[in-house]
């Protein structure tokens, strides 16, 4: 066993379990006051939760013998229960269980970023219905398409993106971000808008918010640069350019942004530099520095302007998790098939280079597929539960703040709902005050 890639394994599963915080903290800062432990507490039950689907079956289903050879479950006996993976064996190069906890914070990350879309107005206790179900039907079938690689003796068989398309998605935004995007906007349909909507709560914590932009760039290159498992030149490739993207993408937003609106926001330079970490994903090994420049800078211009799609849609991601999420995975998805370097880790050759169409139309039909399947079992899941246990909050419960509804806290001493009945419902309906102004997000 390398000793040195086991190092950069360990230490990149602690950078990517940093993002877990980080989402934490960046979502609830951009929600309400009286929502904000809410939607806290949705990221982190949601990633908690996970861990018993990851241990049971959802380790082997992503990374077992593909059933039938097809590509698109992983057999999942096959490592049940991870007993198999405390001995490592002769061929691994670093420790089996580590791979096994970086990919169960993948899983993780991926419900928890969906939990933006359900902002202030769905049930906790169907969220935790809602979130398991989403892991095991949507996310563990599209994360065997793209992280499961055939084996070299070809006694495994992988997923059917990573090996009979070919799509080149180096640390797994298709899987990921293209995933949770658009399982945002099923979800949202679903639910429906809220009591307040086109206006929303202005984000109530901005130096929140910006503390989780950094701490989530920080797990980014733990994520990016460990897409290999190796510490090597092919990390440092990766590493560098989701630093740089990340740059590009807060300073092109910060630009549209001060042009368009007269002025740059805390809020809108963080959602810049999460668009463009989320596009390099699947490009940071793919893509020389000046590719990579330019993936974040086109993502923080598209993303920008695609949060006001939701308005024009009708459709209340509350978050912007489709704009930031999907567009920005279709965006760095798609331009992998024009600026892919020949000379970059992941060798492939794009339309700027003299590659041709092809890379970029099995880039796009990556991004279809996962867009159609995910979109259809997202709604499925939401539906049936909506039809059973329900899914929305009662209308009370929403123009009161989730936190006290279900949690019976606040994050901060509100004198205004300190009466509360037995159920620790406010006795007085909620009057939105100056500091809860509706307002645009960004």
């Amino acid at each position: 066993m390398d000793t040195g890639n086991t190092a950069w394994l360990l230490t990149a599963i602690l950078a990517v379990v940093l993002m877990v915080p980080g989402l934490v903290l960046f979502y609830g800062g951009m929600v309400g006051r009286r929502t904000a432990m809410n939607m806290m507490l949705m990221v982190f039950g949601s990633f908690c939760v996970t861990a018993f689907i990851w241990v049971a079956f959802g380790y082997s289903m992503v990374f077992g013998d593909s059933l039938g050879g097809l590509g698109l479950l992983g057999n999942p006996f096959e490592h049940a229960g991870l007993e198999q993976l405390l001995t490592a064996a002769d061929s691994d190069s670093a420790p089996p269980l580590g791979l096994a906890a970086i990919h169960l914070a993948f899983a993780g990350l991926t419900i928890a970023i969906v939990a933006g879309a359900a902002a202030d107005r769905m049930k906790f206790r169907a969220w935790m219905v809602f979130a398991p179900i989403w892991v095991t039907l949507c996310y563990l079938p599209v994360a065997h398409w793209v992280f499961a690689f055939d084996s070299a003796d070809g006694s495994v068989r992988g997923g059917w993106i990573a090996n009979s398309l070919e799509a080149v998605d180096y640390a797994g935004s298709t899987a990921i971000h293209v995933n949770s995007g658009i399982a945002a906007v099923a979800l949202a349909l679903v639910l429906g808008r809220r009591q307040v909507w086109p206006a929303q709560p202005k984000a109530h914590n901005l130096p929140m918010v910006l503390v989780g932009v950094g701490l989530l760039l920080t797990g980014w290159l733990g994520f990016d640069g460990s897409a290999l498992g190796a510490a090597d030149n092919d990390a440092a490739v990766a590493v560098f350019n989701t630093l740089i993207a990340a740059c590009a993408g807060a300073v092109a937003w910060a630009g549209v942004e001060r042009l368009r609106d007269g002025a740059v926001t805390t809020l809108g330079m963080s959602s810049g530099a999460i668009a463009s970490l989320v596009a390099i994903t699947p490009s940071c090994g793919a893509v020389s520095p000046l590719g990579a420049l330019a993936i974040g800078a086109a993502a923080g211009v598209a993303c920008y302007f695609a949060v006001s799609l939701k308005y024009r849609l009708r459709i209340d991601d509350a978050l912007d998790v489709t704009a930031l999420h999907y567009i920005g995975g279709v965006v760095g998805g798609l331009l992998i098939g024009v600026l892919a370097a020949p000379a970059a880790p992941s060798g492939a050759t794009g339309l700027l280079y003299g590659g041709g169409l092809e890379l970029l139309g099995r880039q796009a039909v990556a991004i279809l597929a996962v867009t159609a399947y995910t979109f259809t079992v997202t709604a499925l899941i939401a539906l049936v539960i909506k039809a059973t246990m329900g899914i929305r909050s009662s209308e009370k419960d929403e123009l009161l703040g989730l936190d006290n509804a279900y949690h019976h806290e606040n994050a901060y001493e509100d004198p205004e709902i300190q009466a509360r009945s037995p159920r620790g419902h406010a006795e007085h309906a909620y009057r939105a005050t100056a500091e809860d102004a509706p307002g645009a997000q960004s």
